[in-house]
């Protein structure tokens, strides 16, 4: 790995010197990387008198594996479901105990579209534990974290599940909406005459299917679209996406080879076997990568199928309490929840550069810097997309043309970011990625040795969503 990205780094064009910089800074630090946990550094806690505490207690999730294997014939609610009795089993947290559950997801199964609720329903929880579901596209499980946050904080609940979840195997297929409106219609026709007038109106191109895209409704562009406009607006090459996604699942295959990721927990899939881990992890090679056509601008595009989060199901939960509550319980949290932030932009210009719109609202608000910040863990759609948003965020030009600042918040140092991989390696449940983050963050300040994380995505919409995550105190 090494090797290849300074060999890249040398031949690199004049217009690449950020990502020379970027990846050399990177480089540098590899004996970091591979050096055992340090001592956390001593920061003041976050803390405001007034507001209640509200803590990770413990956070998982299944297996997130590619679309199309081991959960294919499964429905969202099995997975959700999976998640939960996980979280049941880490914890050993009385069913009874919490006060609320809710779920994010995006592409919805219609006959569980409140999937929170079966969900809980099929993990034992009682009929009276109250239980939704919310969607904010990418961001949606960071929505649900950030509801459970508020209805602590406001006293309502004292301790509450929340999670994601998504099943890119069997999505939606819907007749065409000239065939639903002709169904529709003939169900309340009353005579044989009015239903064989009707089935009489009905053409061939009547049956034509509306097949899913993971496109804006707004704009029509998929979003894989919007993230090659994306790096071509901030010059971002074929050869650092590549370099970048090769990053990504080397850091994710010597985290799952560590027994890094603790947030995994085995699924006994139905009919098959058990699913111990993440199936997308796949290091490749500049060499191999570099054959790959473009994905979605054809023939001259930089984004292509090894350099994207690859479709994926999978499903998380996180158990979040008041400190007061956790302790009581006898829990030893991971991490307190603190300032979080939600933007949004104009999605036919900027989709994707949630993370830098947040990121330097969220540090005001926390009273931080960057250099304050020990864990980046952002969500990697594209890898065009995730250096996009490192350049606009280490561009006084954009930071005062786009943002009305007064100047740039700075990039995350790469020896901080995402090192047990990312979404471009271990998968994007749609859903579902939110939680991973933040477990994530919790796992490796205490890994790595330090106080504040900070997670952030993007979401379709031109949205995003920024967190403040303090470790527990050990």
């Amino acid at each position: 790995m090494s090797s290849m990205l300074t060999h890249a780094i040398r031949n690199l064009p004049a217009s690449s010197a950020w990502a020379a910089r970027v990846f050399a800074r990177s480089l540098s630090c590899s004996s970091q990387l591979q050096a055992a946990a340090v001592q956390p550094k001593s920061k003041k806690t976050l803390a405001k008198s007034g507001v209640k505490n509200i803590v990770v207690v413990e956070g998982v999730r299944i297996p997130f594996l590619q679309s199309g294997t081991s959960y294919a014939d499964l429905m969202p609610h099995d997975l959700a479901r999976a998640a939960l009795q996980g979280l049941l089993n880490r914890t050993s947290v009385p069913r009874d105990v919490v006060d609320y559950i809710v779920y994010g997801t995006v592409i919805q199964e219609v006959k569980t579209s409140n999937v929170a609720r079966e969900a809980a329903l099929g993990a034992g929880f009682s009929d009276k534990t109250p239980a939704h579901t919310v969607t904010m596209a990418c961001i949606s499980s960071n929505q649900a974290m950030t509801t459970g946050v508020g209805m602590i904080a406001a006293g309502q609940c004292d301790v509450v599940v929340a999670g994601g979840v998504e099943l890119m195997s069997d999505v939606p297929i819907r007749h065409s909406r000239k065939m639903r409106k002709t169904m529709l219609t003939l169900n309340r026709a009353k005579t044989l005459g009015q239903k064989l007038s009707l089935i009489s109106k009905i053409r061939p191109d009547y049956f034509a299917p509306e097949l899913p895209a993971v496109a804006e409704f707004s704009t029509s562009e998929t979003m894989g679209h919007s993230a090659d406009r994306l790096a071509a607006a901030f010059a971002v090459s074929r050869l650092e996406q590549d370099e970048y996604a090769l990053r990504s699942h080397t850091l994710a295959k010597k985290a799952q080879d560590g027994g890094l990721l603790l947030d995994v927990v085995p699924f006994k899939v139905p009919g098959k076997d058990t699913v111990t881990k993440d199936n997308g992890i796949r290091p490749s090679s500049m060499e191999q990568m570099g054959k790959l056509k473009p994905a979605f601008v054809k023939p001259y595009g930089t984004v292509t199928a090894a350099n994207s989060s690859f479709l994926t199901d999978g499903a998380s939960a996180i158990l979040l309490m008041s400190e007061e509550k956790a302790l009581a319980m006898g829990y030893k949290p991971k991490a307190y929840l603190r300032d979080f932030v939600y933007v949004s932009q104009d999605p036919k210009d900027q989709l994707l550069l949630g993370p830098t719109y947040a990121t330097p609202k969220v540090l005001e608000k926390a009273g931080l810097t960057m250099a304050d910040i020990d864990v980046f863990e952002f969500h990697e759609a594209f890898a065009g997309q995730i250096l996009a948003n490192l350049k606009a965020m280490d561009s006084d030009w954009f930071a005062q043309n786009y943002m009305g600042r007064k100047s740039k918040v700075g990039a995350p140092p790469l020896e901080k970011f995402n090192n047990w991989g990312g979404s471009l390696s271990l998968g994007h449940p749609f859903g579902a990625t939110g939680c991973r983050l933040v477990i994530t963050a919790a796992h490796r300040l205490k890994k790595e040795g330090g106080q504040y994380g900070l997670v952030a995505a993007c979401a379709a919409g031109g949205q995003g969503h920024a967190m403040i995550v303090e470790l527990y105190p050990q």
